[in-house]
């Protein structure tokens, strides 16, 4: 199962809500006694994810792609990168999010970004 780092401007609801539908999922965020402090630069957050094997889910459109860019021309990977949409409700994204960690295999977003909702660009058979 996917286990999520939530960046630090997240609404907190992410966490409490991932927790409350699927309690297995591991979901830290940013700030966490054990995960990157807050203030933490992107690209540092990035060797975070690597090192300890999460998916960072993110609402930051604009420089994470440059970012997962040049963390890759470093020679590093990351599990993946998953960015919020403007247009679905935490609701919608909490199901999704439990809907790739429940469906997904280790390396399934090796490198990648994904812009949710993903589910919806899956043929209707698989959903």
């Amino acid at each position: 199962m996917l286990r999520y780092l939530l960046d630090e401007n997240m609404n907190p609801l992410y966490k409490t809500q991932l927790h409350s539908k699927q309690p297995d999922l591991i979901v830290w965020e940013v700030g966490d006694l054990t995960a990157p402090s807050r203030g933490t630069l992107d690209p540092e957050i990035l060797l975070w994810c690597e090192e300890h094997g999460f998916t960072l889910v993110t609402n930051n459109r604009k420089s994470m792609p440059v970012h997962l860019a040049e963390h890759i021309e470093e020679g590093h990977h990351i599990s993946g990168i998953f960015i919020l949409s403007k247009k679905l409700t935490i609701g919608q994204h909490i199901d999704e999010l439990i809907l790739l960690a429940l469906a997904s295999f280790e390396g399934d977003y090796r490198d990648c970004i994904i812009h949710l909702p993903y589910s919806y660009s899956l043929p209707s058979e698989f959903i």
